[in-house]
């Protein structure tokens, strides 16, 4: 560690990176932390900072990306307070400080400063189960009007999503969805007209969902009066993750603090990964142009990886065409570089990285020394289920095993059936989902298969109506390709999905 400044208490460990992070002025700040740089450490000390130098707690607003996130530095906080008081220092209070997510904050400000754009401080805020039930409501009230079916309109869950990415990205709602959702295009008019009676509804009923919400709170802070209040009341803010925004949010800064002044954004944009929630990086490159004086630091010693494998993510980000410089570097050296393979397919690189796990599991590393990334929870499917096929045990964090979702394993029914076709519990599941066929004839159609000698060729001539025929024709043909065809996992999965898609539409959403 680098030797700490005379005006920094001596037990806090940070390097001069972080240490010029920590006492910078009032002036706005641009801190470019890259991975594993002891982004959240500069952070907390900094607020601590300010509490130390006699900033009432109440004045200062800690933004961050999640809940966890501001519970996990207010816990920080609190350890630095009780360190300070363990050395007999002067320490700090934290009570009164505002830390949350822009959502939280958000609620807090509309209730206090709501009235002054007509909302109700008794506003509610719906969930995204409410919002998509409100949002069909009014669709099938449009659908009496126009006296029309809408076929193939959008569903409630997709009508919140186009919703959403068009309040957040405040991109026209025909740019949206010739860029996003070019499927309804065709639906401009009808989709404009039915936002439009959504937002009415919020309005006349004092509600808001979590996209409306920040939009609120825009307009809101955009009022001179609300926004001279808001800058009285809040002498720093600082914002975890810039990177990850969205252009509301950063207009909302905007209105908290006009010019910058004692305003903090940390975040890296080599990291910035949520564009398809409407975050842009444009709001941490075009920081320092939208806030004049912006003083632009960086955090570049990595604690996390060794030396070889930060040359190559150095490498990677160096090909971005518009980027902060930084070159991280660490103290970790090793002998062991990183390995690019190339591989054909999803199913070849599962296989190819379970080897990679038996290989260093007979070397002598356990499974739970190893972990296996991904920039996105599905992408986890092939390897789920390779390591299945081998009996390797895993854990899966960040969300639900695939196999354990309800969907999924509708999926892999039909890949279970095809493979077993005695698999009963696979084939009941898989016919229940089909329209026209309930327990007792799903129960006859497995036992026919069962005692055939031909298959799923039984099946052709056992539709379950007239009217079903023809999605049934569809299925016999599908299993039968299924369970006769050589093909890659790959490759029967997109088999599977093309039939099943509808079908899980009209199921879960």
């Amino acid at each position: 560690m680098q030797e700490q400044e005379s005006n920094l208490p001596a037990h806090w460990s940070l390097n001069t990176e972080q240490q010029a992070a920590v006492l910078h002025g009032d002036e706005p700040l641009l801190l470019i932390a890259g991975a594993g740089t002891g982004k959240t450490t500069t952070l907390v000390h900094r607020v601590a900072y300010h509490l130390l130098s006699g900033v009432h707690p109440a004045r200062v607003l800690l933004l961050t990306f999640t809940r966890k996130a501001a519970q996990q530095m207010l816990q920080r906080l609190l350890k630095l307070c009780h360190e300070m008081e363990a050395n007999e220092l002067d320490s700090f209070d934290i009570n009164g400080l505002w830390a949350g997510t822009f959502h939280a904050i958000g609620t807090r400000l509309l209730k206090l400063y709501g009235g002054a754009i007509g909302l109700s401080p008794r506003f509610t805020i719906h969930d995204r189960s409410d919002a998509e039930d409100l949002m069909d409501a009014l669709l099938q009230k449009l659908k009496k009007e126009q006296q029309s079916k809408l076929a193939g309109f959008p569903k409630k869950g997709t009508l919140l999503r186009i919703f959403g990415f068009q309040v957040n990205s405040q991109l026209t709602l025909e740019r949206v969805l010739d860029d996003h959702f070019p499927d309804y295009l065709q639906w401009l008019p009808t989709l404009k007209r039915l936002f439009s009676q959504y937002r009415q509804h919020q309005h006349e009923f004092s509600i808001a969902d979590y996209d409306t919400l920040l939009l609120m709170l825009r307009d809101l802070v955009r009022l001179p009066d609300v926004s001279r209040q808001l800058q009285e009341r809040f002498q720093y803010v600082l914002v975890d993750e810039y990177q990850d925004t969205n252009p509301v949010q950063a207009q909302i800064l905007q209105g908290i603090c006009p010019d910058g002044r004692g305003l903090t954004v940390v975040g890296d944009d080599a990291q910035s990964i949520y564009s398809f929630r409407a975050a842009t990086i444009r709001n941490i490159l075009d920081f320092p142009e939208q806030f004049r004086d912006t003083k632009l630091l960086k955090l570049t010693q990595n604690y996390r990886s060794t030396q070889p494998l930060l040359a190559a993510s150095n490498a990677v980000i160096s090909a971005a065409k518009e980027r902060f410089d930084k070159q991280l570097w660490s103290q970790r050296q090793s002998d062991e570089l990183p390995v690019l393979a190339s591989l054909d397919d999803e199913s070849e690189q599962a296989s190819w990285v379970v080897d990679q796990i038996e290989e260093q599991r007979q070397a002598g590393i356990s499974l739970s020394q190893q972990a296996v990334l991904f920039r996105a929870a599905f992408h986890s499917l092939a390897l789920e289920t390779e390591l299945a096929r081998r009996k390797i045990p895993f854990v899966k964090w960040g969300g639900l095993k695939f196999a354990e979702s309800a969907h999924v394993k509708d999926l892999l029914a039909y890949l279970r059936l095809a493979e077993n076709r005695r698999d009963t519990i696979a084939a009941l599941r898989i016919l229940l989902l089909l329209p026209g066929i309930g327990p007792k004839k799903a129960g006859n159609l497995v036992e026919v298969l069962d005692s055939s000698t031909t298959a799923f060729e039984v099946w052709k001539d056992m539709p379950p109506s007239a009217a079903n025929k023809g999605i049934w024709s569809q299925f016999v043909k599908l299993m039968i390709k299924l369970s006769t065809d050589e093909m890659k996992l790959v490759d029967q999965l997109k088999q599977v999905l093309h039939f099943y898609s509808p079908l899980m539409e009209d199921r879960y959403d």
